[in-house]
């Protein structure tokens, strides 16, 4: 699949893919506390669990998930817009 275009370009990049849930939930909203509201964050994660629940627990959070594709090894780039609360 190839990237997608027109997506925010990331301030920031958190590489997940050693960790576990609930652990990659965690460390995603750390990556995004550093950020200011409408900025772009860039998550590397794995199947399974962690693209099953990451993308919603952020949108739960009221964070906007742009887009998820997976790349050719397999792991899965998320990108997601900080937001400010619900």
């Amino acid at each position: 699949m190839s990237e997608p275009l027109n997506e925010p370009q990331a301030a920031a990049r958190v590489d997940i893919t050693d960790v576990v849930c609930p652990v990659t939930f965690v460390k995603t909203l750390a990556a995004l506390e550093e950020l200011e509201d409408g900025q772009a964050l860039e998550v590397r994660l794995n199947g399974g669990e962690p693209i099953q629940n990451v993308p919603r627990s952020l949108k739960d959070e009221g964070h906007k998930v742009t887009s998820v594709w997976q790349s050719e090894d397999g792991t899965f780039l998320l990108t997601v817009v900080k937001g400010g609360l619900l």
